[in-house]
Formats: structure tokens, C-alpha cells, sequence
């Protein structure tokens, strides 16, 4: 019986983003055929984890290479979300943690942007400049090397990121597009209630204020919709802007409701039950909007990004510049209902582009061809 080659997997730290979702996914797609480690800065719970981003990673299948012990993730935690200086420290030190045992890999993947492995690797990217962008002095002092980056094979998340890639770096990649965990929604669409989601981490950059705002403009035009607010929140988010979004909930709250911290079901449960989905910020991809189009919702995203593929770039109907713009288009949609009919239908051919399955048969297929090669 042959062993299995082992692979070490490159995941600094979980905060409830899209990064960390394809980290796990990677994870879960190669521990059936490979001895795989996680390496991450603070110890962490598979099961809660798998909860949380809906994998089914066997802890029986994988070890976790962790620098600090799971009873100080709370502080961990703390730190990460109010010290920038603390996040990269977090970066470096696993990566240099991970590269001094690269000998003992067959192959070592980053699951978490552009980085120096110490040796060829794989390296899936969300977006340019991430961690070769951070603190220099880190940089220097754990001996991160910016032209490592150029020589691992490259994954990148969408065209609209390999295009920056190419950009930045120089280098051709691979799109493979995030999975989304979830399936599809089997509630009919007149049984959805008339609401719009908005999920994403309760931050000024996702500015979840700006799609209420829009949506209450809507609603003066005479379409009784509710909002929906999902997102995860830690010591970082008890922020003026926090505090700022809590208080126009609040003052919305006969339309508006907020979910926080929602585990994967309950977040799920809130999504089938919506008609149409909004997001306001640029991403270089986007998996909640994925989430919202699998779940059978109609999205409203920006005209740039990422998440613009996801729904096709030609369904200019339902992308938006500014909100005077997705106004109307969104009132425009609303009105319509043959034009809903016609963009569900779309979508709904869209969907397998994002199943688990694609994505765990398209990394397995570069990590073989790799493990074969060397």
C-alpha cells in the first residue's frame, strides 16, 4: 500500500470571511487522498469550524499544526481585530512557522493569498498585495521574500483578480471560482417573502448602511420590503461604526432586521426565505452574493468586481454604480415580473458554476498533476 504524500496547508487565522471558507474547502477536497496538516497561528475546533462554514473535514483525517493553544483564542481574537500590527505579526510568524518544517511536505499550499512558502507551492489568492503588503519590518525580520511569490503555481478566485494578479506580480493563474457550501433553496418563489439580504462582516467597508439607505429609498416608491443584515461580529465591530449601525437598525426596525453570528444553518434558513439579495461594496469576488444567487435570490451588486461573473456580466439590470442608480433598477426589477421570471431562470443555470463538487474536482486536479511531477 502506497503512503499517501503529505501536504501542508497554509491558514493563518479564522475570522469568518470567504478566505477562510476556501481554506477549509481546499482542506476538505484533499483529505481523503492525502496526509494533510493545517497550520494556523492559534488552535482551532473542526467541528465548530465545520458547523460554522458547512465542510465536513474528519478530524480523524487531518492534524493542525497550531503556535498558541486554543484557550488563548479569545485573546488572540481580541488582539487580531485592534491591532493591525498583531494581524501581521499572525501572518509572518505561521508563515515562518510552516516553512521551517517545509521539508517534511510533499507540497505546501497557501490557502490564504500570494506568499513566501520557502519552496514551490500552490497559492490560492483572493486579491493582490494581502500579506507581501503588510508590515515591512515583519517582513525583514521573519525573511519573507516578495519573489518566492513568483514562483508558485497561482489559483486566483475570479478573472477580475487574475487580471490584477497579472498585474501585480506578473503571473498567469488559474481561476477557480470559491464553492458555495450550501444547496439550492427549495422553497417556491411565491411562498419567499418580498425581503433583501445583505450579508457580510458588519464593517464600514462592506458599508451595510449604504444598502438600507437605498432600500429604504424603495420603499418611499411604494414596495413594502424587509431587510435582512447577516454577519459575523467580534471585539473589532463594538466600533463607532457598530455602534452607528445598531442605531439605524434600531431605527428601522418595523423593516429591518439584524442577524449576528449566525451559525451556517441558521444563516442559510434566512436566505432561502428571501426574494432578492444587495451588496454594496466592490469585491474581488464575493461569496455571499454566490450564496444569495444558489439560494434562488436575486442580487444587486456593484458594476466592478468579481461579482460581476458571478451573475454574468451581462445582466447590466442588475448591477449598479451609485445608489441613485441601483434605485432604480432595483424598482425597476421589483415592478416587473416577467423580468424576474427571466433573471431567475439565468441564474439559476449560473448556480453549478459554484457547487463544492467543481471546486474540490478543479484543486484536486492541480494538486495531483503537481504530486505526480515532483
Amino acid at each position: 500500500m502506497v503512503d499517501k504524500k503529505k501536504i501542508a496547508v497554509y491558514a493563518p487565522y479564522f475570522a469568518g470571511g470567504g478566505a477562510e471558507a476556501v481554506e477549509l474547502a481546499i482542506v476538505d477536497a484533499l483529505q481523503h487522498d492525502y496526509k494533510v496538516t493545517l497550520f494556523t497561528f492559534v488552535d482551532v475546533n473542526i467541528d465548530k469550524l465545520n458547523k460554522f462554514y458547512s465542510t465536513n473535514i474528519n478530524t480523524q483525517n487531518i492534524k493542525i499544526n497550531y503556535i498558541l493553544s486554543r484557550p488563548l483564542s479569545k485573546l488572540v481574537t481580541y488582539l487580531s481585530s485592534n491591532n493591525k500590527f498583531f494581524r501581521a505579526f499572525i501572518l509572518y510568524s505561521v508563515l515562518a512557522h510552516i516553512k521551517y518544517y517545509k521539508d517534511d511536505y510533499d507540497l505546501i499550499i497557501s490557502g490564504y493569498n500570494g506568499v513566501d512558502l520557502g519552496k514551490k507551492g500552490i497559492q490560492y489568492l483572493h486579491w493582490v498585495k494581502v500579506v507581501d503588503g503588510q508590515n515591512n519590518f515583519l517582513a525583514q525580520l521573519f525573511n519573507f521574500s516578495k519573489e518566492q511569490i513568483k514562483e508558485n503555481i497561482t489559483i486566483t478566485n475570479s478573472n477580475f483578480t487574475a487580471e490584477a494578479v497579472k498585474q501585480v506580480y506578473g503571473l498567469d493563474s488559474t481561476v477557480i471560482y470559491p464553492c458555495v457550501m450550501l444547496e439550492g433553496s427549495n422553497i417556491p418563489w411565491h411562498e419567499k417573502e418580498d425581503a433583501f439580504i445583505c450579508s457580510g462582516r458588519l464593517v464600514m467597508e462592506k458599508a451595510p448602511h449604504r444598502a438600507l439607505n437605498m432600500l429604504k429609498e424603495v420603499r418611499k416608491r411604494g414596495f413594502n420590503i424587509k431587510l435582512y443584515l447577516t454577519g459575523g461580529t467580534s471585539s473589532i465591530y463594538q466600533s463607532k461604526y457598530y455602534r452607528f449601525l445598531k442605531k439605524v437598525v434600531k431605527e428601522n426596525s418595523d423593516w429591518v432586521t439584524l442577524c449576528e453570528n449566525l451559525s451556517y444553518q441558521e444563516y442559510t434558513q434566512i436566505l432561502n426565505k428571501c426574494k432578492y439579495g444587495i451588496h454594496f461594496k466592490f469585491e474581488p469576488f464575493g461569496i455571499s452574493v454566490a450564496e444569495m444567487m444558489k439560494a434562488g435570490a436575486i442580487p444587486f451588486v456593484k458594476n466592478r468586481g468579481g461579482q460581476m461573473e458571478i451573475i454574468g456580466i451581462d445582466n447590466n439590470d442588475l448591477f449598479f454604480e451609485k445608489e441613485k442608480d441601483g434605485i432604480e433598477k432595483i424598482v425597476d426589477v421589483l415592478k416587473n415580473e416577467e423580468k424576474q421570471k427571466i433573471f431567475r431562470s439565468i441564474l439559476n443555470e449560473r448556480q453549478n458554476l459554484f457547487s463544492k463538487e467543481k471546486f474540490s474536482q478543479e484543486i484536486k486536479k492541480i494538486v495531483d498533476e503537481y504530486i505526480i511531477s515532483i
